[in-house]
């Protein structure tokens, strides 16, 4: 029954594995220094000792790829993290609270989904300035939204359900029901909106990088090489096709995984996701 389900979790789990493999990697499989400069040899297409060519400083653009990977890859794992915990707790707490404090915490949800997600995040690392944390930090604070909506509306649904009622007439307190009952029964619907998230994040990253609002040069990363290589377009195409195949593998195999886990749970992943984010009633 589940068995197209297993495969495209295997898939998309086979890409993100290959990925970061590829990116732990990065030092030993690098040919070259990722900011070794030669302009003498600036925009030459692919060699052999330079398999994907250089970009417009001369550096190499494989290296620079697996080293960028390094910076993708852990903004959009660090950020789903984060969120995921973030959100589950916001949402899971204010189901179980209830009261103001549920009004208040889906109210802050409210007004952050009522602006487009990628200019709050501009908006956030142009006030705090380029770098990881800040880039971490920007994605973050409007990451949550959506875990903390799943959660809550799941959270709604078991609390009613006879093993809660009965753990809450035993006497269990709110937080031994939210470890105990509630948080293993929200991991598969939260992994499912993980896993397509991580694809959004990379996506995100990509785009503020690309608008220089990423990792400060020299640092490489997809969405700045994409935006290196637009200035050089039709002289040197390979400068944009590499980093954006990465970020279509890397987007494909969340998608992939995510699509699987939910087929697998039970759970449409794209339903659920775009669930979390309906108005609340």
């Amino acid at each position: 029954m589940h068995r197209p389900s297993h495969r495209l979790t295997l898939a998309g789990a086979g890409l993100l594995t290959a990925l970061a493999c590829l990116a732990a990697a990065a030092p030993l499989l690098s040919p070259w220094p990722p900011d070794q400069q030669d302009l003498g040899h600036r925009l030459e297409g692919p060699t052999a000792t330079h398999p994907l060519g250089r970009d417009d400083l001369g550096r190499d653009v494989l290296s620079r790829l697996l080293w960028g990977a390094r910076a993708s890859l852990s903004v959009g794992v660090i950020v789903v993290v984060l969120s995921a915990s973030i959100g589950v707790a916001l949402g899971a707490t204010a189901a179980f609270a209830g009261g103001g404090l549920e009004i208040a915490l889906m109210s802050l949800a409210d007004v952050l989904l009522s602006f487009p997600g990628v200019l709050l995040a501009i908006a956030l690392v142009s006030i705090l300035g380029p770098g990881l944390p800040h880039l971490v930090l920007a994605l973050t604070g409007i990451g949550w939204v959506g875990y903390a909506r799943l959660a809550r509306s799941q959270a709604l649904r078991l609390r009613a359900i006879d093993f809660v009622q009965a753990a809450t007439a035993a006497g269990s307190g709110t937080a031994r029901i939210l470890m105990r009952h509630l948080l293993p029964n929200l991991l598969g619907p939260v992994a499912v909106q993980g896993a397509l998230g991580l694809g959004g994040i990379i996506l995100a990253e990509a785009g503020l990088s690309f608008l220089g609002l990423g990792l400060p040069p020299p640092a490489s990363s997809w969405g700045a090489m994409l935006r290196s290589g637009t200035q050089n377009l039709l002289d040197a195409p390979h400068l944009t096709l590499s980093p954006g195949f990465a970020i279509l593998t890397a987007v494909l195999g969340a998608n992939l995984l995510g699509e699987g886990l939910a087929g697998i749970t039970g759970r449409p992943g794209l339903a659920a996701a775009a669930e979390a984010l309906q108005p609340r009633p």
